[in-house]
């Protein structure tokens, strides 16, 4: 039974990809991860405290963020374990593909950059700011083409580990659980994490979780982009330089990693106006280079999966954690 846990688990992870590349997200009418989002969003009034009492709202924000972790977390792996022993391989394989289908967004990050570059082959500036701004937390409206290519690429650097790379690593140790409840961390972040009067306190947990479960998915997958890079023709060399350099100049502890590796390899300079400058221009940003952002985050993507994923399952399989993990 052992086994079979590690083979669906593993049968999953390559079934995930797929559905993903071949079939993108659903519309938000049918997305769990919408769902989710719009209970969180009718919560976060509730956390609110009416005399402002910051203390009172910090304490409601840790309740809230960590009861709605653990709670779907523990759904989700009774529902694997469920599947596990009433079908058996495939019954996990089935429902391990599905949930972590709905936790990663390879195809959905490649669709809006491509809507972005889109507008720009057509010369239509204002169609791409209005879809740059479905991606990004800035005002768009009054960027130019290079900072709107630049929004674009910082974009799809950072989603390739909050959107990619944080869910498998985290499906790797606790298999459809895991990546679930990553997903659930990292939507209370984008919704909740911020540092305005409103939210620094209701959103503060989240904030810290987000960080805290990033941390080690940014830095391995930051290594694997620049080993993308060396394989694609990419700058490898400017991609570990500018890493180095230039990781620690975001707000977030993990988002510099992969846009600071991105913009090496580009040999391009990423910048948020007013707030940080990533890189060199050694070359302007382009339409292509936005089309190479994307090719290096598929193959990351697919190197993350043979070197981290795979393995890691097989040798929890020997290591005996499986067994422990699903009751056997």
């Amino acid at each position: 039974m052992v086994m079979v846990v590690s083979q669906g688990l593993l049968v999953a992870l390559v079934g995930a990809i797929i559905l993903d590349l071949l079939l993108g997200d659903p519309s938000n009418k049918y997305h769990p991860v919408a769902w989710l989002g719009r209970l969180i969003g009718f919560f976060v009034p509730k956390l609110k405290d009416s005399n402002n009492y910051t203390k009172k709202e910090r304490v409601k924000g840790i309740i809230f963020s960590n009861s709605l972790i653990i709670t779907f977390g523990i759904i989700t792996h009774f529902g694997a374990i469920s599947a596990v022993h009433i079908l058996g391989s495939i019954g996990l394989f089935i429902f391990s593909a599905l949930i972590l289908k709905i936790t990663i967004a390879i195809r959905g990050m490649e669709k809006h950059a491509n809507a972005i570059i889109s507008s720009l082959e057509r010369n239509d500036l204002l169609k791409a700011q209005r879809n740059l701004s479905a991606i990004v937390r800035r005002d768009t409206n009054n960027l130019d083409k290079q900072h709107v290519l630049s929004g674009t690429i910082e974009c799809i650097g950072e989603s390739v580990v909050d959107g990619i790379t944080s869910p498998l690593f985290y499906y790797s140790f606790f298999g459809p659980a895991g990546s679930f409840a990553y997903r659930i961390i990292n939507t209370l972040d984008s919704m909740i994490g911020y540092k305005d009067d409103y939210y620094k306190d209701i959103g503060w947990m989240s904030a810290i979780l987000d960080s805290f479960a990033n941390y080690m998915p940014a830095r391995i997958t930051a290594f694997l982009m620049v080993i993308v890079a060396k394989f694609i023709g990419a700058d490898s060399k400017k991609s570990l330089e500018i890493l180095k350099r230039d990781h620690n100049k975001t707000a977030s502890m993990n988002a510099g990693y992969p846009m600071a590796t991105m913009a090496g390899a580009l040999r391009i300079r990423l910048e948020k106006i007013g707030y940080y400058s990533i890189g060199e221009e050694y070359e302007p940003s382009s339409i292509e280079k936005c089309k190479t952002a994307i090719s290096i985050m598929k193959l990351t993507t697919f190197l993350f999966c043979i070197t981290l994923s795979a393995p890691l399952i097989i040798i929890l399989y020997f290591a005996g954690w499986w067994r422990i993990l699903f009751g056997l």
